[in-house]
């Protein structure tokens, strides 16, 4: 009788935890910090502007906009227009708590536009998976049509799980690049590796950056922490492997998953400057950087 109240009881745990796995994972997918959004001249961003925008669901959002900010060691532009980069952050960050890499690894003579995601920062709304890409679409849509923004200039950049919403926004857009860091392959894969005791049955995310990139032709640029515990390497790597279009891969040597732009540095935001200014295409094969 006792080993049966013990296994009755382990099932009725179970039971309960997946029980609570399929109603909170939205909360464990987006963990939806609330921060105040800076003032851009106040914190000292003279190119930067507060930007509020409604997504097609009515929610509203808001973020940043910051103008093209060339270098003095930079020639001259020889277009009317700049190109755009939609930046989307990891699923623990907020604008308020980024902004100083943002403004940091601006590309030279690039706009840059980055939104608190729903239920992010200062943003109204609730985060879920179809509320992200819902207010990707709006990014996108304010980013190509502001002025001085040439739309056929459109780069996208994804970290964690913003490379989900990155990718997602490349596959249905037109985009002159796109660059992931840290990328997963989807979300039965995440599951599976944080939470093995589960079946995936439960799982109604998708976050398929592996479907995305498939359907991805422009020019991809991949950064991957190799001793990420978080998002293991392999996935970053089996997601280069996936893309339809030309794939670079650079390997921060000694990163994690939350210190990419620390050991990245300067290298780091070098090479994504360098690829935004790129006008010549890619390899048609991923190739692995030291």
């Amino acid at each position: 009788m006792l080993a049966l109240r013990i296994i009755v009881g382990l099932g009725l745990a179970y039971t309960l935890l997946m029980l609570l796995a399929w109603l909170f994972q939205d909360r464990l997918a987006f963990p939806a910090p609330r921060a105040s959004l800076p003032d851009p001249k106040r914190v000292g961003v003279e190119n930067g502007e507060k930007v509020e925008l409604v997504s097609g669901d009515g929610t509203k959002l808001v973020g940043w906009y910051l103008a093209p900010n060339t270098l003095e060691v930079q020639p001259p532009p020889t277009s009317p227009t700049s190109p755009g980069l939609l930046w989307f952050y990891g699923n623990g960050e907020t604008v308020a708590a980024i902004w100083p890499i943002v403004r940091e690894f601006q590309p030279p003579g690039t706009a840059v536009l980055v939104l608190d995601y729903p239920g992010y920062g200062g943003s109204g709304g609730r985060a879920t998976e179809g509320s992200l890409y819902a207010a990707a679409d709006a990014a996108y849509a304010a980013l190509a049509t502001r002025p001085g923004v040439d739309p056929q200039r459109i780069y996208v950049y994804g970290r964690s799980l913003g490379s989900a919403v990155a990718t997602h926004t490349a596959a249905r857009r037109p985009v002159a690049g796109l660059i992931v860091e840290s990328p997963f392959t989807n979300a039965a894969a995440m599951a599976k590796h944080h939470y093995r005791l589960l079946p995936t049955f439960l799982l109604r995310l998708s976050l398929d950056n592996l479907a995305n990139v498939r359907r991805v032709r422009c020019p991809i640029l991949l950064f991957h922490g190799d001793v990420d515990r978080l998002v293991p390497t392999a996935m970053g790597m089996a997601v280069a492997a996936a893309a339809a279009g030309p794939v670079e891969v650079v390997l921060i040597h000694g990163s994690g998953h939350n210190d990419t732009y620390d050991i990245g540095g300067r290298a780091y935001r070098d090479k994504m400057w360098e690829f935004v200014g790129r006008t010549a295409g890619l390899s048609d094969r991923p190739t692995v950087r030291p």
